[in-house]
């Protein structure tokens, strides 16, 4: 069985003062994690803040929200691989919708930056999603498919255990309206698919797919009752820590 897995993206929010109260505030609330593994992604700035503010018992692990495929060099403003393993990161979001849209990250571009990521030791959390416009012309599965294997392109049966996929529609992101569990499970049926053709049926079973997009403690509890889903990527949510931690709690008491 698959252990669930919770990563709670706070995109451009919190100094560092504020993650380190955050981190706390969280620390209290959900002592233990149990059967699920928790991750919390601040941004650059707050990593090392967030890392000082772990408790000893490191209930949660950290990821950084995006990397440069490159080790170091003229890449101003850019963070890579080894900066972030030197700050305790074990995990790396990539291909994020709004790092596609908004900074021009192909699949092409990203494709790299998860083999930087497997080089240094990160464990990537893919990204792929439709837009609004893709799923009203039934061409779901064509692009989250063509994302994937893409994005996954020369990496091995090995490399991709160390893997997570997130669904993310596009259309679902911050806008308050989620993906239906029937919605969300098909398309994890359709990647799971992928991976089993193309890495085998061992391996792609092994990968950990969870759902994104306007993730709340009202509708978590559904999604984590799909045998599909195995976790949640949390955006909005996540900056609230009592929130937070009930969707923690949810994913934790909802049976599969």
């Amino acid at each position: 069985m698959r252990r669930r897995l919770i990563v709670g993206n706070w995109k451009m929010h919190k100094t560092a003062a504020e993650a380190t109260a955050l981190v706390h505030r969280l620390s209290e609330l959900v002592p233990q994690t149990g059967e699920v593994e928790v991750v919390l992604a601040p941004p650059f700035t707050a990593l090392h803040a967030a890392a000082q503010a772990l408790p000893l018992s490191r209930p949660f692990a950290l990821a950084a929200q995006n990397l440069h495929w490159e080790d170091e060099g003229p890449f101003t403003g850019e963070v890579s691989a080894p900066m972030l393993k030197d700050l305790g990161c074990q995990y790396v979001i990539l291909g994020h919708s709004e790092r596609r849209h908004s900074f021009g990250d192909d699949d092409k571009k990203i494709s790299k930056k998860v083999h930087a990521a497997l080089r240094h030791g990160l464990r990537p959390i893919l990204c792929v999603g439709e837009s609004l416009s893709d799923r009203k012309k039934r061409r779901t599965k064509t692009v989250v498919t063509g994302q994937l294997r893409k994005c996954l392109e020369g990496i091995s049966k090995d490399e991709l255990r160390t893997l997570t996929i997130a669904y993310e529609p596009v259309w679902a992101i911050g806008t308050g309206h989620a993906a239906t569990p029937a919605q969300a499970g098909a398309v994890h049926d359709t990647l799971r698919a992928t991976l089993a053709r193309g890495w085998g049926a061992e391996a792609g079973e092994q990968v950990r797919i969870l759902y994104g997009g306007s993730v709340t403690p009202e509708n978590v509890g559904a999604f984590m009752a799909s045998d599909q889903i195995d976790g949640a990527l949390v955006g909005g949510a996540c900056l609230d820590p009592q929130s937070f931690a009930t969707i923690i709690s949810l994913a934790q008491r909802v049976a599969r």
